[in-house]
């Protein structure tokens, strides 16, 4: 794997940490007045036939005179999908062995400090053709889950706008050449491939990333392949669809892992989501936190 990539995706897993950092939504205290009863006092005086005749008798309080008051507390949807799969898992031996042929066990998980909202995994293949060269290819898959927060939104929102991130940062990668972005049809809830060319002084290097989100969770799938020391350059359409089929995988593991059917399909619409968690409106919540 060429430095600038490796270096890419570093910052790409560092800008992920960062999302969900944020300080913690600290829970507003409930003010709570309690009702006052004012005492019943009678006043007695000695009045003239006149004053006792005008009505002027002294008002009674009673404790219903005074109402207390309670301010609610503050409430936001649930997030529809409380785990992430083991992002080593998320792709079939199938699938690997057609993405990096050499190296399909050669999974290594990224660090991270809570599996159940930020995880990875990447592959190196090198396919050594003797003379002819030899043709690279990597792939990693980043997962990252959000949860919902009455400070920062909902899940779904939140992961909306990491998305929106991922792919904006992927269209401006540094010394990309002829990118080109288009949505990916049926995966997750939405989702955008993007793709460039890489020139390093190893070869030449074709780049594929594909950011999708489903209800509360995004996931980024990069795959690159060169072909070196005098081989052919692979080509571009053939490693584009190639990602975007293991991109539609990896959504299908994130649904199954949280008791939904896979498919990779998009919800119909954010009531889906609470059909797939407790049908409850969550108490302000602790947003993800990751290492």
């Amino acid at each position: 794997m060429s430095e600038g990539t490796m270096q890419r995706a570093a910052q790409r897993e560092e800008r992920a940490q960062r999302a969900q950092e944020a300080p913690r939504a600290k829970r507003p205290n409930r003010a709570l007045v309690c009702a006052i009863a004012v005492p019943v006092m009678l006043l007695a005086a000695a009045c003239s036939s006149s004053d006792s005749g005008s009505g002027g008798g002294a008002k009674q309080t009673t404790a219903g005179d005074v109402k207390g008051s309670v301010s609610p507390s503050p409430t936001v949807q649930a997030a529809a999908y409380a785990k992430l799969p083991q992002a080593c898992k998320v792709l079939s031996d199938k699938t690997l062995g057609e993405l990096v042929p050499k190296g399909a066990k050669s999974g290594k998980e990224s660090a991270s400090s809570d599996l159940s909202t930020r995880a990875g995994c990447s592959w190196n293949s090198l396919d050594n053709n003797g003379v002819k060269g030899s043709q690279f290819r990597w792939l990693n898959v980043s997962l990252l889950r959000f949860e919902s927060d009455v400070t920062r939104g909902t899940g779904e929102k939140q992961a909306h706008e990491f998305y929106q991130r991922q792919v904006q940062d992927a269209r401006n990668a540094a010394n990309a050449q002829n990118a080109k972005s288009e949505p990916a049809s049926g995966t997750g809830d939405e989702a955008t491939v993007v793709r460039y060319d890489l020139k390093k002084k190893e070869g030449a290097f074709k780049q594929q990333t594909v950011v999708a989100r489903v209800e509360n969770v995004v996931v980024t799938l990069d795959y690159n392949g060169a072909g070196l020391a005098g081989d052919s350059t692979p080509d571009a359409n053939d490693l584009t669809k190639a990602a975007e089929k293991a991109a539609k995988e990896a959504v299908s593991a994130v649904t199954t892992a949280n008791g939904a059917s896979g498919g990779g399909a998009p919800s119909t619409s954010s009531s889906s989501s609470a059909s797939k968690s407790p049908a409850k409106s969550a108490s302000p919540s602790k947003s993800a936190s990751n290492g």
